[in-house]
């Protein structure tokens, strides 16, 4: 397959220094868009949305952790083996992010959020207002495990 090559847009300015599981919603967080790709007007308008969906690159992840079979989410024999496209953890082959936030509010630059599951300095590749025609369309269901393992992780 032929590689991709891909710009961060900006950078994740956070409370959070460290990864961790839970709590993402205690944390403050924002993006700061690079001035030398872009101006104010590229934000023009996101804040007349509730939401944004923020791409990111894990960075952080180091190559020996990246998973490419399945394993027990959290490395909980409690939770099935699943492969890692049947899960959201961070050791992804590609280490791309994606989360559904918040927009408090927009700044110039800078677009504060709450919500955002990304570490101070994470790169971020793309910021998509969330709008509800992409929604899923249809029933939605999902197993029991991801329900537990997803209970504290915007809240303690």
């Amino acid at each position: 397959m032929k590689s991709l090559s891909l710009n961060p847009i900006g950078h994740v300015r956070s409370t959070r220094k460290n990864p961790e599981d839970d709590n993402w919603d205690s944390e403050k967080a924002s993006i700061e868009v690079d001035p030398a790709q872009f101006s104010e007007e590229a934000l023009l308008g996101l804040s007349e949305f509730s939401h944004a969906e923020i791409i990111f690159y894990m960075d952080k992840v180091a190559p020996s952790k990246i998973q490419k079979t399945a394993r027990h989410p959290r490395n909980n024999a409690a939770w099935p083996m699943v492969g890692i496209f049947a899960q959201r953890g961070k050791n992804r082959p590609n280490q791309i992010g994606t989360t559904i936030c918040k927009i408090l509010n927009v700044e110039g630059l800078v677009l504060h959020l709450q919500g955002l599951d990304a570490i101070d300095g994470t790169p971020v590749l793309d910021i998509k207002p969330w709008v509800i025609e992409f929604a899923p369309r249809g029933p939605i269901f999902q197993p029991n495990w991801i329900s537990e393992l997803m209970r504290g992780y915007w809240q303690s």
